[in-house]
Formats: structure tokens, C-alpha cells, sequence
């Protein structure tokens, strides 16, 4: 294993950001490579934690020569939004120069060829030249990893339409409890601009079936726990040995995919009516009916009717919830999966 530091320079004289990465050299040309990054969005840790627990396993595998793949791992993928902090309060999400999400406006290529991405002598904030930098690491490799995590929330993946049901196997091994299928242009967030140039090369070419891009939703910001982390990267872990990438016999890999599947405009963000404390009444991964009491706004504390009920729209799964308790009127409080599409679903991105 080789430890690489890529540099992004700052926007200012005397500014620059190390990107720290790992490489392992596969001992089969032929075999798949994989690419797997955290913290795109600099505050979230659930990620990282799991690419820490993961990397003693891939140490062990790469001694025993069982590495067959190329694999490339950056651990946290945006040194510049998790260096932003505001009165202590990181603030990760988005870049603080151009106000642009940091998984928005990557570059869609035509075909996978980093000599299409900008050189370094193009001037660019470094939000984009950090961008630039991540698509040219991950391009070429057959498995992309992004982790990510929500709010409050179960563990599932955003899968592109065109992948499924082929990683089936990959929500499996990985262990997560929902998949979310989407199409179309999503903001140019990174899975897209991952996938984008094989969409545009002839099917066989481009060898869909056997191709791995993912968002990766590892439950919610505070979810860091070294439990949960080893228990991500197992599943991380068993997910390259059965796409191929890592040979271990002693490991049992999985095919059938058992929890939900359902396409993003099943997506039902339930707004806030009002604002005040927020009294959840239900949990990620619970199922509801229509007209299931799902939460209660504290709108006037003490008052007649100063609480307000908010209800399901319609029967589904609790994907995520917020980890803050106080809302404003509009705010989104839930995220269901509905068993129907929802009569507003939102097209693209589900949120900034």
C-alpha cells in the first residue's frame, strides 16, 4: 500500500489543501479495480470511520497477495470544506466561496479521458479544482464508492437506474436497508459524473452489468461508532471480494438484495407546517400508514392548539429524519419511501 498526498491550491497566495490517498496494486491485470472515498461533504465521519477499519483488512489481504484488483482509497475527500468552520460549527456541505454544494457541478465527460478535465493552469476556484482532481482519481475504476451519510437515518444506497438490478449483490454484501433508484441528471453531483461518460459509449463497451457507482448513505451525522465502523467495513470488505477485486475464501458473499427498492419518485419530503420543536413519533426504518401521526411541531408551548400534528401522505418507509428539533414552516422533517410516486416529487437531487 502507497500513500500519495495530491495537492489542491487555495484561491489566495500561500493557500493550499493536501488530499491524502492509498493505493494497492492488484496482482491481476484483468481483474475488476475499485475506487472508494469519504467525506465529500467535510463533516461527515461515518464514512471515514468505516474506510479506518476497513484499511487493516485490505493491509492483511494485500500481504497475503489476495489484492487482485487495483484499489485507490481517499479517506476524506474534501480537505477544504472540512477545514470550514463557523463560530465551531462546521459547515462542510457547501463551499463558503461559491456557495455550490460540494457533491454539485461536477464535469459530465463524454468519455472516460482525464485529458478532457481542466488542466492545472486553468484558473478555477478550489472548490472545482478539488472536483477536477476527484473525478481524474476515480475514473477508469470499475467499482465507485462515495460515502456519505444523511441526518438521521437508515443505511442506504442512491443507485442510477442503468445499474440495477445488476448491483443487487453490492446492496447486499454491503448491508445496507434501502436502495433509492434515480435517472437522469442529478446536479452533476459526483455518482453522476462518474457514470456519465459510459453512458455515452456503446453498451458493450461500457460494460453496464458488471459497473459499480453509488452514493452511499451510512446513517446519520452522529453515527460514528467503532461498531458500526467495523461493521461497514465488512460489508465494504465482503463487497470487493465478491465483485472480484479481493480474493478470501472465508468470506460468504450475498446476491439477493431483501430490503427496499423503490425509485426516487416514490421520494416524499414531509415539510414542516409550521415552525417550532420538533416531537418526532416515529424512527428511520419504521413503516407507516397514510395518515400515520409521524411528528408533532411545538408551535406554542402551553398554549390551546399550540401543537400541530403532521401526518403521512401516504403508506411508506421512514428513510431519514433530521437530526435538529427546531424547524422552520417548509423545512423538510421526513423522508418517506412511499409505496406510490409522490404527487410532488421533486426531480433531480432531493435536497442541497
Amino acid at each position: 500500500m502507497k500513500k500519495s498526498v495530491e495537492t489542491i491550491r487555495g484561491d489566495s497566495e500561500g493557500i493550499a489543501y493536501e488530499l491524502p490517498l492509498y493505493h494497492i496494486a492488484g496482482t491481476a491485470p484483468d481483474a475488476p479495480s475499485a475506487y472508494i472515498q469519504a467525506a465529500l461533504h467535510g463533516d461527515e465521519l461515518p464514512g471515514v470511520v468505516a474506510i479506518d477499519a476497513l484499511m487493516p483488512k485490505l493491509r492483511e489481504a494485500e500481504s497475503e497477495g489476495r489484492v487482485r484488483g487495483n484499489l485507490t482509497i481517499v479517506p476524506r475527500a474534501n480537505p477544504i470544506g472540512a477545514n470550514q468552520l463557523l463560530f465551531g460549527a462546521s459547515q462542510g456541505r457547501f463551499d463558503l466561496g461559491t456557495r455550490v454544494n460540494y457533491n454539485r457541478d461536477f464535469p459530465l465527460l463524454d468519455r472516460p479521458d482525464v485529458a478532457l478535465l481542466p488542466g492545472e493552469d486553468v484558473p478555477m476556484s478550489s472548490d472545482k479544482r478539488l472536483k477536477a482532481r476527484l473525478l481524474k482519481l476515480s475514473l477508469g475504476h470499475d467499482i465507485v464508492l462515495d460515502l456519505h451519510c444523511d441526518d438521521e437515518g437508515v443505511a442506504y444506497l442512491y443507485v442510477p437506474d442503468e445499474l440495477w438490478p445488476a448491483m443487487a449483490d453490492c446492496a447486499a454484501n454491503m448491508g445496507v436497508d434501502a436502495v433509492i433508484l434515480w435517472s437522469g441528471q442529478s446536479g452533476s453531483s459526483f455518482d453522476e459524473a462518474s457514470l456519465h461518460p459510459y453512458l455515452k459509449m456503446p453498451r458493450k463497451e461500457a460494460r453496464l452489468e458488471s459497473r459499480v457507482v453509488t452514493t452511499v448513505e451510512y446513517r446519520g451525522v452522529s453515527d460514528v461508532y467503532s461498531t458500526v465502523a467495523e461493521a461497514d467495513a465488512q460489508g465494504l470488505y465482503r463487497l470487493l471480494v465478491a465483485r472480484g477485486v479481493i480474493e478470501d475464501v472465508t468470506v460468504e458473499t450475498r446476491q439477493a438484495f431483501e430490503g427496499v427498492v423503490a425509485p426516487i419518485d416514490h421520494i416524499e419530503m414531509v415539510p414542516a407546517p409550521c415552525a417550532g420543536a420538533i416531537l418526532y413519533h416515529v424512527n428511520p426504518g419504521d413503516t407507516v400508514k397514510a395518515g400515520a401521526h409521524i411528528a408533532t411541531i411545538l408551535r406554542a408551548p402551553g398554549e390551546d392548539g399550540g401543537r400541530v400534528e403532521v401526518l403521512a401522505p401516504q403508506d411508506g418507509y421512514i428513510l431519514t429524519r433530521r437530526s435538529h428539533r427546531a424547524t422552520r414552516a417548509g423545512d423538510d422533517l421526513v423522508k418517506l419511501v412511499g409505496v406510490a410516486p409522490s404527487s410532488d416529487a421533486r426531480s433531480g437531487a432531493l435536497e442541497a
